[in-house]
């Protein structure tokens, strides 16, 4: 498979670690043109460095829709055109904390990155997609906009949220040739997590049947079929990741 992606150009937020950099090291290693969007400067570097293939990067607020306008933009006119979007960019925000606790701000800044991020994204890759009538673009949910973690008001809506868009703009593009779906993991070992309460991962390990944490290369592995010209028949649908505690 190490051609699977030939000539294909790709986007991938937060790209300069854990799931996104995963991601991205296996599309440029099956010879995709990788584009790492991240606001870590020098982690972008770093991770860019580290891989081979043809990657380079963009420093990218994925909360600011000027920001992902302009910068999708750049990339579609640099290589003449966009098949791959994954969008991986994301926030904790508070954990272990009840709703009467959890500050607004906080909550409107988690907002903005999971979930008005996952919406700019999408809005501007479908743009630039359309001309060619192909496209993948995967989002990446979580267990908790599913089930909800309580303690974690923010980050389960808006993981919620980015199901949402999923659905629904995988139903209206399902005639273009352009495909979206969504990924939804359970806790993955990656630096996002790093700053997560110990008892809230101990809450979201005792329920997954398989008692650990994923990793970012099972992710990488799914998220690059999703991705690919193989999965052609599915859109809109939300893939499970979760060692088994997905119910439904």
């Amino acid at each position: 498979m190490e051609n699977r992606f030939q000539d294909q150009v790709a986007i991938i937020t937060g790209g300069a670690s854990g799931i996104g950099e995963a991601v991205a090291r296996r599309l440029a290693a099956e010879n995709a043109r990788v584009t790492l969007f991240d606001v870590d400067e020098k982690r972008l570097e770093t991770a860019a460095a580290s891989m081979s293939g043809q990657v380079e990067t963009a420093v990218v607020n994925v909360g600011s829709e000027d920001a992902v306008r302009d910068a999708v933009a750049a990339v579609a006119a640099k290589h003449g055109r966009l098949d791959i979007v994954v969008n991986s960019a994301g926030i904790v925000g508070p954990t272990s904390t009840k709703i009467t606790d959890y500050p607004s701000d906080a909550y409107a800044r988690v907002l903005q990155v999971n979930l008005f991020g996952s919406y700019y994204m999408t809005k501007y890759a479908v743009e630039h997609m359309l001309p060619n009538q192909y496209g993948r673009i995967l989002l990446l949910a979580s267990i908790a906009g599913k089930e909800g973690n309580p303690g974690m008001i923010g980050y389960s809506s808006s993981k919620a949220g980015v199901i949402g868009i999923v659905k629904a703009v995988g139903k209206e593009y399902a005639e273009s040739g352009i495909t979206v779906n969504g990924l939804a993991p359970a806790v993955i070992r990656t630096p996002m997590n790093e700053d997560t309460s110990e008892a809230q991962l101990q809450y979201m390990i005792e329920r997954i049947p398989m008692k650990r944490l994923g990793t970012v290369e099972e992710t990488a592995a799914m998220a690059c079929w999703i991705v690919s010209p193989e999965a052609s028949f599915t859109t809109g649908f939300v893939f499970d990741l979760t060692g088994g505690r997905a119910t439904y």
